[in-house]
């Protein structure tokens, strides 16, 4: 009696095939994984061309509302916050 050994060729062809639905279906995923990536750079470079620029602050100007806001929290009195603005201005 002859015995046969090994899968056969239906086995194998049936290994080949879940083998290639299963590679097709990891393909699948990645490029959507890619395609979600792509949306999701797309989306930040879009954000950041809309975010305005924030504009440039002169360093007398932001000493200047510095002093100002001292001077209304009562921090500075009238006489110290002239003084210091004068400073400021280099009057």
């Amino acid at each position: 009696m002859m015995r046969r050994r090994g899968v056969g060729i239906v086995g194998v062809a049936a290994v080949a095939h879940h083998a290639s639905k299963r590679g097709a279906q990891q393909q699948a995923a990645a490029d959507q994984n890619a395609a979600q990536q792509q949306e999701l750079e797309a989306a930040q470079q879009q954000a950041a061309a809309a975010a305005p620029a924030a504009p440039a602050v002169d360093p007398m100007t932001a000493q200047l509302e510095n002093l100002a806001s001292l001077h209304t929290q009562g921090v500075l009195t009238d006489e110290e916050y002239a003084a210091a603005k004068a400073k400021a201005l280099g009057l």
